[in-house]
């Protein structure tokens, strides 16, 4: 069956539909990454997004159970060149077709990627539709009247609506879910920490009544600025002594919480960068997926300190606050998909929170 990809500026890219046959709409983003689609389709920070795939061949090695990155896919729609309809992979367990039809998922292959992700690094991210609808015009029109969802519709879709406790574990760590990541659950977890899941608009009393000794600002979607009620919760947690970590999302925010201001940047930062560790002096190639930055020149510099950045567009990737010690990264250090290189982030921050810990009980 025919499919189109029209972009909000009319432009229309044919292909043939995959998964679910409708229709849907969003913020149309390429991902540059080689391997990783069913991580990256099921990341709760691509809610909202139709993802354009620039690696030619997807599906190749299947889906299963343990790679997603949450409960369902949370990718409004996939642009593909060409899907492998015959995976092989010992631990595959379906092929991508019938993956993205159970998970009600419209997907468009076919499509010269290499021409839109040209487009679209030309021209910016921008919304658009997957429509079987063969008339051009009633598609351009839809498009234009398309209107992107808040940065808060988007992180309520997909925030725990209730909070989760993971068993074992010593050091008792809070995770503020604006779309976490399973893998960051898992590499906390990996550290022994005992992991406790909470809403993005649980306050800062809750958090701190369940005595942790560190904080966790997840990954999520959408605008920050747009999310700027929780820079409070922030800053109390802070101000109470407690290490704070920001990946992703959690980065921008605790940037925004430090005074910091974010811009959008025109294509976004979706597949594998090369990032710069300033205090050592490193070079670490990082998996990232998001579309905002914080200005380096909002910051003052006796607060904060910037400690990353890309070496692409010298754009920051991570700072740090001078008198508590807490930290963030634009990056994923779990990767999932992608090098794995920066994980040791998280025991970073474990022997920071211990360190902590010592202090809080040398005072007492």
């Amino acid at each position: 069956m025919k499919a189109y990809l029209c972009l909000q500026d009319g432009k229309i890219f044919e292909g043939e539909s995959i998964g679910l046959a409708g229709e849907a709409s969003g913020e149309v983003c390429f991902h540059t990454s080689i391997t990783g689609y069913q991580e990256i389709m099921t990341d709760p920070s691509g809610a909202g997004q139709i993802i354009v795939f620039t690696y030619p061949l997807i599906g190749n090695y299947g889906v299963n159970l343990t790679d997603a990155q949450s409960a369902q896919v949370k990718a409004k729609g996939i642009v593909i060149r060409e899907l492998a309809h015959y995976p092989s992979n010992y631990r595959s367990e379906q092929n991508l077709h019938s993956y993205l039809v159970n998970e009600g998922v419209v997907g468009i292959k076919d499509v010269d990627t290499r021409a839109l992700t040209r487009y679209l690094h030309l021209h910016g991210t921008m919304m658009g539709l997957i429509s079987t609808e063969a008339d051009h015009d009633i598609l351009s029109k839809k498009a234009q009247e398309l209107k992107p969802l808040t940065g808060m519709q988007l992180v309520k879709s997909v925030t725990t609506q209730e909070r989760k406790a993971f068993f074992g574990g010593q050091y008792p760590v809070v995770v503020l879910d604006f779309g976490v990541k399973q893998a960051i659950i898992e590499a906390l977890r990996a550290e022994d920490c005992q992991v406790t899941l909470v809403g993005a608009e649980t306050n800062a009393a809750e958090i701190l009544a369940l005595h942790p000794w560190g904080v966790i600002l997840s990954n999520g979607p959408g605008d920050p600025r747009e999310a700027e009620a929780v820079l409070p919760v922030i800053r109390e947690i802070m101000q109470q002594g407690i290490p704070v970590l920001g990946i992703s999302m959690g980065h921008l925010l605790l940037g925004m919480a430090l005074g910091g201001t974010v811009s959008p940047l025109k294509q976004g930062h979706r597949g594998n960068y090369p990032v710069k560790d300033l205090r050592s002096n490193k070079i670490y190639i990082t998996a990232q997926n998001h579309g905002y930055v914080l200005d380096s020149n909002s910051f003052s510099t006796d607060e904060v300190e910037i400690t990353h950045i890309n070496l692409h567009d010298q754009t920051v990737e991570g700072l740090r606050h001078k008198s508590s010690g807490s930290f963030s990264v634009q990056f994923n250090p779990e990767a999932n998909p992608g090098p794995r290189e920066t994980s040791f982030y998280f025991a970073q921050f474990v022997e920071m929170m211990k360190e902590s810990r010592k202090g809080r009980e040398l005072d007492a």
